[in-house]
């Protein structure tokens, strides 16, 4: 069919995070009312992905995750990164911060283990940072009361400029306050309107 590769275009550019073949498939045969067979379809995916693998564009359609995507090319992560950086940043407090920094390096974590290292109640800053799509429950712990597990999202690579989590740079030993000399504070309730902080990129 004439411009089939253009509804695969818009189908995979609605797409979040990304589309499988088979959606491709059977969202083009009931949208147009005809069958397709697998080598039409991989065949339009094949041209798209070609067409923007060209150096005149800035995003390219690349295979992920049993599906396909668009996605920056990594000649321009760096500037995405930034940009996404520093909206970031100006949006978190530094307790979002903290929180966010002991998911990312102990995922999968759970709220007491996070509220052991800041020392603070945590109900808060987990919630927003869950508002914000940065992290996400990930499951369930298997010890007392099998307790919520948290991790980092796609979004949150997204936002640092990160293609993986293992690209987070290599942290200093983060050592529970247990452990530390000295005996531990009681946890405090933590206060809710707290000022914004913008991270200086630098440190």
């Amino acid at each position: 069919m004439e411009k089939l590769a253009l509804h695969i275009e818009c189908l995979i550019f609605s797409a979040s995070p990304s589309i499988s073949f088979d959606d491709i498939k059977n969202a083009l045969e009931e949208s147009l009312g005809t069958p397709f067979s697998d080598e039409e379809v991989a065949d339009q995916i094949g041209i798209l992905m070609e067409k923007y693998a060209e150096d005149n564009y800035a995003i390219e359609i690349i295979e992920i995750a049993g599906g396909f995507r668009f996605m920056t090319k990594g000649a321009y992560h760096h500037t995405i990164g930034t940009f996404l950086r520093q909206n970031t940043h100006k949006k978190l407090s530094k307790s979002a911060l903290e929180s966010l920094a002991i998911i990312a390096y102990k995922q999968p974590v759970t709220k007491t283990e996070i509220e052991s290292i800041r020392g603070v109640n945590s109900d808060y800053t987990i919630q927003k940072l869950l508002e914000k799509e940065l992290v996400e429950i990930s499951g369930r712990s298997d010890g007392p009361g099998k307790p919520l597990l948290y991790s980092t999202t796609s979004k949150f690579t997204d936002y640092f400029g990160l293609k993986s989590i293992e690209d987070l740079p290599k942290p200093k030993e983060i050592e529970p306050l247990e452990n530390q000399v000295g005996e531990q504070a009681p946890l405090e309730e933590e206060q809710k309107p707290e000022k914004s902080i913008v991270v200086n990129e630098e440190e």
